[in-house]
């Protein structure tokens, strides 16, 4: 539950951004208030401490070995400020503003000058300062009560989430790249802590959960992560861990953090698929909404060392997908940090990793491996134009190494594509959103999905075999007759045999025994240039003596995995799948082409995950006597219309 009257210290903020106005664009404003009032809520908290601090500063001047640990100890928290000013102090000399601010940051303790440091406030001090702007908005930050105890760390952490998404909403045009709709990041929460995960949740006295998010944004995954365990047990103790690459982005995580007085230290700064910052723990939830249909190529050189150096001891052993898209490797890497014991993942990822690649490549391979695994829970689609940059269908995926038994093997599809509802003013590209009632019912099917009364045509339960097929090449023999023509033998060393013109030969062999003298590379392609295909001609008997396939006639086709395929071990594979081939070589192919026989050495299993064809409905067009009548009676009326119009 939000805590009461923060509304009331976001709306303040809100209030004091209008003064940007005309100074700033309206997609800045987040820029400039969000590090302001981290500051202002520093400020605050260190008040009590600030002389102390000052005190053994002095006694330890920087560059003495652990001075930032004893200063923290002096603060009684994870950061410090050994500047002389405060928030109304600095503002004592309205002609240096911008200096004494500038000297409040800079004598914060580093870590916290850094993620100040990453919003570029400085460059906007400047401008502030230029138009006369500053000394107003810093008296009105100063006026901002946000003492500990006035404002709680939890309620601070609602007062800057709620910021956060008001100046996202803003500056829609560019907060998909790093802000995800709350109400598909409550969706996600739901889907991963209720049901027998909340139960555990709630008759454990105190329960610890670590959750992770790779590509964490603004941290909105987290922090919602963290208040829903904390609605179900508020005896729980959550450890956050995120990693996010846009510096400011980072910034703006790790300042959430700081306001809940959590060790900003578990908001990694980088490139999490070229340096894992969380490589030796593992976590029981992990959530991301990764970047989609984004290229990773300028960092491919470390991605395929570790896939080729490290295989499946590190996180992209199963494959690599195609260069255009990362985000299947987001996937392997929160599948490598789920405990042995037991984790829950959701991600949301567009339509493409369900189905791009075909049987053998990196896509493929990657949905066959978490298929084999058994880790597919469930999808759920969720409705087009949720997003702020980009309006394409959306899916979430649930995956577990710890399915109760009765979802062994099965996985559940979800059709939300229709829960969403029109908002009255589109975001960018968002122009639906997800009611807290839309997201109850999607919840509620999920987790009602196993239930053999439930009957819901939105929802499907398949086994995962149902997901794979087998790409079967099928042969056909060659059949060919030789046929001497002038352009055969129209080019040296051919011209010696152009009596052979007109000649046909049955076999290869007796078209070259008629033309000797000629070396390999002259036989080769002189029985190239002399090949007609015949289907009444005798079949080409290769060596030894097996028949000769036609690459031109070769066609490959998908045969369905045999039910419990997975189950099999690597023997009982190989032969169920030859089995299943046959099968359908005798009952599908055998009636058309009889001489047709599977290549078995170049077979490949696939698995794609086809979501939509799972639910499409067929609707069957009109009769054509209806449309021919409906025809009949608009020409009726065109007339009518002419006639009564004189024309």
């Amino acid at each position: 539950m939000a805590p009461v009257g923060f509304e009331d210290k976001v709306a303040f903020v809100w209030k004091v951004a209008d003064k940007l106005r005309g100074t700033f664009k309206q997609h800045e404003y987040g820029a400039v208030m969000l590090p302001l009032l981290v500051l202002r809520r520093m400020d605050a908290v260190l008040a009590p401490t600030r002389d102390e601090v000052r005190a053994k500063a002095h006694e330890h001047p920087e560059g003495r070995p652990g001075r930032e640990a004893i200063l923290e100890r002096a603060a009684g928290h994870r950061f410090y400020n050994t500047s002389r000013f405060t928030f109304s102090t600095l503002l004592s000399d309205d002609k240096n503003v911008a200096a004494n601010l500038r000297d409040f940051v800079t004598r914060l303790s580093p870590a916290a000058r850094r993620v100040i440091e990453a919003y570029e406030l400085d460059a906007r001090i400047e401008r502030m300062d230029r138009a006369g702007l500053l000394y107003a908005v810093l008296a009105d930050f100063a006026d901002l009560d946000l003492r500990p105890s006035v404002v709680s760390n939890e309620a601070m952490g609602y007062i800057f989430e709620e910021l956060l998404r008001k100046f996202s909403e803003m500056s829609n045009e560019t907060a998909g790249e790093h802000y995800t709709p709350r109400e598909v990041i409550r969706l996600m929460v739901d889907l991963l802590v209720s049901g027998p995960t909340a139960v555990e949740l709630q008759e454990n006295p105190v329960p610890v959960r670590t959750v992770y998010d790779p590509a964490a944004g603004t941290g909105g995954m987290l922090m919602t992560a963290m208040a829903r365990i904390k609605e179900l047990n508020d005896k729980a103790i959550v450890n956050v861990a995120g990693q996010e690459l846009n510096d400011e982005t980072w910034a703006i995580a790790q300042s959430d953090l700081m306001m809940q007085d959590i060790d900003p230290a578990r908001m990694r700064n980088g490139n999490t698929l070229t340096k894992d910052a969380f490589a030796t723990e593992k976590f029981d939830l992990c959530f991301s909404n990764p970047p989609y249909g984004v290229a990773w190529s300028a960092y491919a050189a470390a991605i395929r060392d570790e896939h080729e150096r490290l295989g499946h001891n590190g996180r992209f052993g199963a494959g690599l997908p195609r260069i255009s898209d990362g985000s299947l490797l987001f996937l392997q890497h929160m599948l490598s940090h789920m405990k042995p014991d037991g984790s829950r993942v959701g991600i949301v990822l567009s339509g493409s990793p369900l189905f791009s690649g075909q049987a053998g490549s990196g896509e493929s391979e990657i949905r066959r491996w978490i298929l084999e695994n058994d880790w597919l829970e469930g999808i759920v689609a969720l409705p087009d134009q949720m997003f702020y940059n980009t309006g394409i269908s959306t899916y979430v995926w649930i995956l577990t190494n710890d399915k109760a038994p009765e979802a062994a093997g099965l996985v559940r599809l979800v059709d939300a594509r229709e829960l969403g509802t029109k908002m009255r003013k589109s975001l960018g590209d968002k122009r639906k959103e997800l009611t807290s009632a839309a997201i109850d019912d999607i919840v509620r099917l999920y987790l009602g999905a196993l239930d053999e009364s439930a009957d819901d045509v939105r929802v499907k339960v398949m086994a995962r075999e149902a997901f794979g097929f087998q790409r079967i090449t099928v042969e056909r023999p060659l059949r060919r007759r030789w046929e001497v023509t002038p352009e055969a033998v129209a080019a040296e060393p051919f011209t010696a045999h152009a009596g052979l013109i007109g000649q046909r030969f049955d076999t290869e062999q007796a078209l070259l025994a008629a033309a000797p003298g000629l070396t390999t590379a002259h036989k080769k392609a002189l029985a190239k240039a002399c090949a007609i295909a015949d289907p009444d001609a005798p079949v080409v008997i290769g060596r030894g003596g097996k028949v000769e396939p036609d690459p031109d006639l070769r066609d490959a086709e998908n045969v369905p995995l045999p039910a419990g395929w997975f189950e099999l071990d690597f023997e009982g594979r190989l032969k169920a799948l030859e089995a299943d081939a046959e099968h359908h070589l005798a009952t599908e192919i055998h009636a058309y082409v009889p001489d047709a026989w599977i290549d078995h050495t170049k077979t490949k299993v696939g698995v794609e995950i086809p979501f939509t064809r799972q639910f499409y409905v067929f609707t069957p067009p009109r009769p054509v006597a209806e449309i021919a009548t409906e025809i009949k009676n608009l020409e009726t009326q065109i007339q009518t219309w002419t006639k009564d119009l004189g024309l």
